[in-house]
């Protein structure tokens, strides 16, 4: 069976980022090291079907997989620079590029991704090291979108003669196997017929080389660590970078030697207050008090209009992926989106110079003389909820260059929200799904680094634990 690439555009993730800063602190990775691949006598010759996602765009494309005989890493590939390693940190990120793999011969997967792919041994033992390489036993299904060619791969590849000679996936179902699990081992062997996806541009947070992390923590316990986690940076790790993100380098800073564990998330682009745990006990004990809603959250939220004192009430689209869609009426099906403005006060607009200190971006709000300092108790966690409920009230948070611009659409357009207090009539359902598409298309990108967000405070247990951030960056 030859190697194959299937798309699978449930599992893509689009649009590019760009992290700004320079670095300025540099760190090999002690962890991995040079792996030589072996010569293969057997000379692959059947035809690779690459899917690249660049710049947004897919591209199919034929080629042939040429086998390494050195060590040394190409001089340049398909355009790109001398591979070397994933560090230093570059200061800002490629567009995304996932390939989707079938092995067609079994052996170390190291091997097997630098021969299909022409990738160096180093550069792929760093992506296997940041986690940015999985695989599943049996191909996932591809989308409806997919091509002829590609469902016929697909069938080819998952061909009932074929996936009963293989013991690997006896007693399981067509589900279980289809499950993708992290490559954690340059060496682990794959077996003919696995599938693998590979994140070769994977996600970078420079922010990290950047941050003085001793200085960032805020409690250190027995069970626990509260960190005034930087804006720019991943609290856990991304689907393809578990490397760069504050449990990592929270880690390291106080010498531990279990690494600490994610308990909750807040956005890349907010700074504030976050609960890692340093066991995987305590780790469940915090997630049950989460349930039992006994965990408290106050976040200061610098917008742009004023908002009214009281409680603020939305529902949520159930569709995981940005931007989140919100409505102000009840949707069957819909989360529950609340939280209480505690208090709003104005502010002066933060000086240019401190916006560009901290990366804020121009969002294009027509006037920048005041801003509004709330308080907020976050009363449903939901992901964006507090960016998105205050865009939806006409009072965007400053910085936030993925909701402000729908939040200026709707006020130069009222009705253009499919889901907004203008809309008069529901439309038939080919408009509406019309309507959708176009209030997406409203939005904007995610923030480069920092939004005037910030988890200013967590609590649990009836004020027994409770800590603060310190200053805003639009205090400082």
């Amino acid at each position: 069976m030859g190697s194959v690439t299937l798309t699978l555009s449930s599992i893509f993730s689009s649009g590019c980022w760009n992290l700004g800063s320079p670095v300025s602190l540099l760190r090999s990775l002690a962890s991995t090291h040079i792996y030589s691949v072996k010569k293969n006598h057997h000379n692959r010759k059947n035809a690779v079907l690459v899917v690249s996602l660049c710049s947004g765009k897919t591209t199919l494309a034929h080629a042939h997989a040429v086998p390494h005989t050195t060590t040394s890493a190409p001089s340049s590939f398909k355009g790109y620079p001398e591979y070397q390693r994933l560090l230093p940190c570059p200061s800002e990120n490629r567009p995304p590029r996932i390939e989707h793999l079938v092995v067609s011969e079994g052996g170390p997967v190291l091997d097997y991704i630098c021969e299909v792919l022409d990738l160096p041994p180093l550069f792929v033992a760093d992506l296997i090291h940041f986690g940015a390489v999985y695989y599943a036993l049996v191909c996932p299904q591809p989308p409806l979108t997919a091509t002829a060619e590609q469902i016929r791969v697909f069938k080819e590849a998952t061909d009932p003669s074929l996936l009963s000679t293989r013991g690997s996936i006896q007693g399981k179902t067509i589900r279980e196997a289809q499950k993708t699990f992290r490559i954690t081992h340059v060496d682990q062997f794959v077996e003919a017929g696995t599938y693998l996806r590979v994140h070769v541009h994977p996600k970078r947070f420079p922010r990290c080389y950047e941050i003085n992390w001793k200085s960032r923590i805020l409690a250190v316990t027995e069970s626990y660590v509260v960190l005034d986690k930087p804006a720019g940076t991943s609290v856990g790790g991304t689907t393809d970078n578990i490397e760069e993100c504050c449990a990592t380098f929270a880690t390291r800073a106080l010498e531990l030697t279990t690494p600490l564990r994610t308990t909750h998330q807040i956005d890349n682009c907010t700074e504030g207050c976050v609960v890692l745990a340093r066991t995987k006990e305590y780790c469940s004990v915090f997630h049950g008090k989460i349930r039992e809603k006994k965990v408290k959250k106050l976040y200061l939220a610098l917008a742009a209009a004023p908002i009214p004192v009281g409680m603020i009430t939305h529902y949520m689209r159930p569709v995981n992926m940005a931007p989140r869609l919100i409505s102000e009426d009840f949707i069957r099906g819909w989360h529950l989106c609340q939280l209480e403005v505690m208090e709003c006060k104005k502010v002066p607009w933060p000086h240019s110079s401190i916006e560009e200190k901290y990366c804020i971006e121009d969002c294009g709000w027509p006037s920048k003389h005041y801003a509004y300092e709330c308080k907020i108790n976050l009363l449903t966690g939901r992901t964006h909820q507090v960016r998105a409920q205050l865009a939806a009230c006409g009072a965007p948070i400053v910085g936030d260059s993925m909701y402000m611009p729908a939040a200026i659409a709707e006020i130069s357009t009222p009705g253009l929200n499919p889901f907004g207090k203008f809309v008069k009539e529901c439309p038939a359902q080919n408009d509406k799904e019309m309507a959708i598409m176009e209030w997406i298309s409203r939005h904007g990108k995610e923030p480069s680094i920092a939004i005037g967000l910030q988890a200013c405070q967590i609590s649990w247990d009836d004020g027994e634990h409770c800590y603060e951030a310190g200053s805003p960056w639009w205090r400082r």
